[in-house]
């Protein structure tokens, strides 16, 4: 028996009583993805998993998604010793050279590869390790940031589609092979809808990507620009947000199509070690 507890915000809850480790059964399989696509965001806390026991959870819920060639140059996975289907979220430098992927820096509001044409449906994080303060995720309900918006709005962008930005990763780093961006209009990046339909749940919801070098295909880039500046403030506004404090032993299940998250800082003298698995998706629509 297990319960859920809903965090009180726009999204996320908290399941107790279920351990990670042990094989799903069909019953709870659905029980959890009827609970993931009311909240969106599941945590599970007090795990204790090695890979290949979260992989095997994340093959449980979905087809786990290998991370691609472009993310393994840019320092997001193929690290030694861990398993293609993990991504290492890691500050940590062993014999001068790095473990994982986005260091100690702040990374800004995003969802995970939409730079790719299919972006994964899902991203399941375990902390291994973590700081004694910092290093927290925040993730926004954009089923919430869409309906909110007013009908001049909602006719504005509906139809309308936008590049999402391949050259940087989320702390901003320059990806291996790329170089800045000095027009917009060029970005390379998938180019998806600004609304999106869940195919799951069948709602409505923004889909924005990351604000960097983000560009409305057909419209003047000054234009582009306000429109998602609009957009963005729309869809981090704090009724919308709910903040994530991680504890070692935590697993954080999100639903990619439909939350975008954003993880503070921390003190780079202190130590973040995440493995990271991700579910295939589907191009949005």
């Amino acid at each position: 028996m297990i319960d859920i507890i809903p965090s009180g915000a726009s999204l996320g809850a908290q399941v107790r009583g279920l351990d990670l480790g042990k094989p799903l059964d069909a019953a709870m399989r659905d029980t959890l993805l009827t609970a993931w696509h009311r909240h969106q965001v599941l945590v599970f806390r007090d795990q204790d998993l090695g890979d290949d026991a979260l992989i095997a959870f994340t093959g449980a819920i979905g087809e786990v998604q290998m991370a691609p060639d472009s993310d393994v140059t840019a320092g997001f996975g193929g690290f030694a010793d861990v398993s293609p289907a993990i991504t290492t979220i890691s500050n940590i430098v062993k014999d001068g050279r790095k473990i994982g992927a986005l260091g100690h820096a702040e990374a800004d509001w995003h969802t995970d590869m939409s730079y790719l044409d299919t972006p994964p449906s899902a991203s399941i994080l375990y902390a291994i390790q973590v700081p004694a303060s910092g290093g927290n995720t925040a993730f926004c309900d954009m089923y919430a940031a869409y309906k909110a918006l007013d009908d001049d709005m909602k006719a504005r962008i509906t139809g309308r589609r936008a590049i999402h930005d391949f050259t940087y990763t989320s702390a901003g780093v320059l990806r291996v092979g790329h170089k800045e961006i000095t027009d917009v209009r060029d970005t390379p990046g998938a180019r998806h809808p600004l609304v999106r339909t869940h195919p799951d749940t069948g709602r409505k919801c923004l889909y924005l990507g990351r604000r960097i070098n983000g560009y409305i295909l057909d419209l003047p880039v000054a234009e582009s620009e306000a429109l998602l500046d609009l957009l963005w403030a729309a869809a981090t506004r704090p009724e919308f947000v709910w903040e994530h404090t991680w504890q070692r032993g935590d697993v954080v299940m999100w639903d990619n199509r439909c939350v975008m998250h954003h993880r503070d800082a921390f003190d780079p003298a202190e130590t973040r070690l995440m493995h990271r698995t991700q579910i295939r998706g589907d191009g949005p629509s």
